[in-house]
């Protein structure tokens, strides 16, 4: 058992760390206060292959695999995760073109969004329909060589900019539920889409995120990724690798936290002396950095169980629902320690507090997460 980073895991890790030290921090108070996004930050990013690092080399990515791209996710949302999301969610719902495309659509998809030049989008969740899956509504009906499809997605990240989406869509509403879903392929340009962009976000507030209906919006049948009536399988599928990917987002903002306040506790005194020798916040500092290497290591695993073929999504949940968890106490940690401080915008830690708690909500809620974990657990 060999725990050791290669030397080129450990030079991405760094590159891509000191790329966001670079970009991020200039901006990150605009995007966050102004809810902006960040096209140029995401195509230098592409420029550095940090964009799609997971998509295989010969469609355009840096071929690091599951567990590379978390360790990218984790640096850059070490600076910031809005901004960090806008660079590695650049090809979120290309996952599932990647796992049952054809090839002409994984090179006519998956290279553009690599080299920066496009983003791509997931349209899943529904107003009604987040965490049930198999209660989406979303219709698309076959007419001629085409599908015409009507509904509406909810909370879909990239939602006004990208250039394409993954729809979930019924096809096949004679089958039993859970094989009548297909996913199609959505130009975000098609006549009856409309793109609503939501605003008053808690957190990753340089994310975009929207609401997008689809009113008798056709496409060609060819637009199919994989076979149809497998669409729910394949969303599972999704989600299982996904959520390295968020969890990796915790490593990084709980990273982030802990590097900050070390500092801070060193340099901020009380009573004669440096708040870092009280116990209390001795305390605080050592359940986050254990909470750290545990997490780090089970993303870690998860990752590297996929790379290799062997992948365990019960491990993968239980990353996500930990993963959650430790931002959130990390966050909260830091904005402790620093007291009044750390409830004013001057201070990061207010920010990384609020970004932190949608790893508990999005990619599944930890509840779902452990209706995941339970399952397997009473099967065995």
């Amino acid at each position: 058992m060999d725990f050791e980073l290669t030397e080129e895991q450990r030079m991405l890790k760094d590159m891509a760390y000191k790329f966001a030290q670079a970009e991020f921090p200039d901006v990150s108070h605009e995007c966050d206060e102004h809810e902006k996004y960040t096209p140029e930050i995401r195509k230098k990013a592409a420029e550095n292959g940090l964009v799609g690092a997971w998509v295989p080399e010969e469609y355009g990515g840096a071929g690091v695999g599951i567990l590379g791209n978390a360790m990218v996710t984790e640096e850059l949302s070490r600076v910031d995760a809005g901004i960090g999301l806008n660079i590695v969610a650049a090809t979120f719902g290309s996952e599932a073109i990647n796992d049952y495309g054809t090839e002409e659509q994984k090179k006519e998809y998956l290279t553009p969004v690599c080299r920066g030049e496009q983003v791509s989008a997931g349209a899943f969740t529904e107003p009604n329909a987040g965490t049930d899956v198999a209660g989406y509504q979303t219709r698309a009906v076959k007419d001629g060589s085409d599908y015409v499809i009507n509904g509406n997605k909810m909370f879909i990240t990239n939602g006004t900019v990208c250039d394409f989406m993954v729809v979930q869509a019924i096809t096949n509403p004679e089958n039993k539920k859970h094989a009548s879903f297909s996913m199609i392929v959505v130009p975000a340009d098609a006549k009856g889409v409309t793109r609503t962009k939501i605003h008053g976000k808690l957190g990753i507030r340089a994310s975009d995120t929207a609401e997008i209906a689809l009113e008798d919006v056709r496409v060609p049948q060819e637009n199919l990724v994989g076979k149809e009536g497998r669409g729910f399988y394949q969303l599972m599928h999704f989600f299982d690798t996904t959520r390295v990917m968020v969890a990796g987002q915790a490593v990084g903002i709980s990273q982030g936290c802990l590097d900050t306040v070390i500092k801070y506790a060193k340099e901020r005194t009380a009573f004669g002396a440096p708040i870092g020798s009280f116990q209390l916040t001795q305390a605080k500092l050592t359940e986050m950095a254990v909470r750290i290497e545990a997490l780090r290591n089970m993303v870690y695993k998860a990752g590297w169980l996929i790379d290799e073929g062997r992948p365990d999504y019960h491990l993968a949940a239980m990353a996500k629902y930990y993963g959650g968890q430790t931002a959130v106490y990390c966050a909260n940690a830091a904005v402790e320690i620093h007291g009044g401080y750390g409830y004013i915008d001057e201070y990061d830690v207010q920010k990384w507090y609020r970004d932190a708690k949608i790893l508990e909500l999005y990619e599944g809620t930890k509840e779902a997460e452990i209706m995941t974990i339970g399952r397997v657990l009473m099967s065995r």
